[in-house]
């Protein structure tokens, strides 16, 4: 039996800047559209090129669960007196966290964020990448892509979807801006650019594969064989 889908919280809609009216249907039809034709820059610059201008751009809001949490704390604090690290509450945070106790609404919350949106956020920072608020992505053909890239959008997006941005050398998350593919079967032997041949890697964990091979394989023996000679050549005649 197929999963039933959640509805999509107005919260998260209205972060996005829609009407909390807007069809889930249509606002999630969009963001696929989105998230489909491009990717976020990063993966392939090594670097975020919005900056400091990514904090001008949406976080999507806390769960339910986080936010219930939270108050929770919250609560314990004011019945304590004390921080959660010890130190004594203050009169200002006192107040303050009474405002928020009392202003709190589990249902201001989401329950779930959808995954299409989960993958349009930023891993370090949480907000929402502005590659796709401002590129204009619609207009850019698939044959297009596939001639500018080695690795196509679709290919890269899928991959880090399956593996769920864990490298799949060391098994730790990888930042958006160390995202590397590695070949399975290599590119120059074969290997071909769909995601059934590629994993996600880091980027230092890419350049240790290239590394170890470095050392493990024999050095080529025409190589090997002109060092021995250079090295033969240096030594004193007795």
């Amino acid at each position: 039996m197929p999963k039933k889908t959640e509805p999509l919280h107005p919260a998260i809609k209205t972060r996005l800047g829609y009407e909390p009216t807007d069809s889930d249907a249509e606002v999630l039809a969009d963001w696929k559209k989105r998230t489909t034709k491009i990717c976020k820059p990063c993966w392939e610059l090594k670097y975020c090129p919005y900056g400091p201008l990514v904090e001008d751009f949406p976080l999507m809001p806390i769960l339910r669960e986080e936010a219930s949490s939270h108050n929770e704390y919250l609560k314990s604090c004011l019945a304590s007196g004390k921080l959660g690290d010890g130190r004594p509450l203050d009169e200002e945070k006192r107040k303050w966290f009474n405002e928020q106790v009392a202003e709190f609404n589990s249902a201001d919350y989401p329950d779930s964020i959808p995954q299409v949106l989960k993958d349009a956020a930023c891993r370090m920072f949480g907000h929402v990448c502005p590659v796709f608020f401002v590129a204009e992505p619609l207009t850019e053909t698939k044959d297009l892509r596939n001639q500018s890239r080695s690795i196509p959008r679709d290919v890269m997006l899928k991959v880090v979807r399956r593996d769920g941005q864990i490298c799949q050398a060391c098994f730790e998350p990888v930042p958006d801006d160390q995202v590397e593919f590695d070949h399975i079967i290599p590119y120059s032997k074969g290997g071909t650019n769909t995601a059934d041949n590629l994993k996600l890697v880091h980027r230092e964990c890419n350049r240790r594969k290239g590394n170890s091979l470095e050392e493990i394989l024999a050095p080529d023996p025409l190589v090997h064989y002109i060092a021995l000679v250079r090295k033969n050549a240096r030594k004193p005649k007795a």
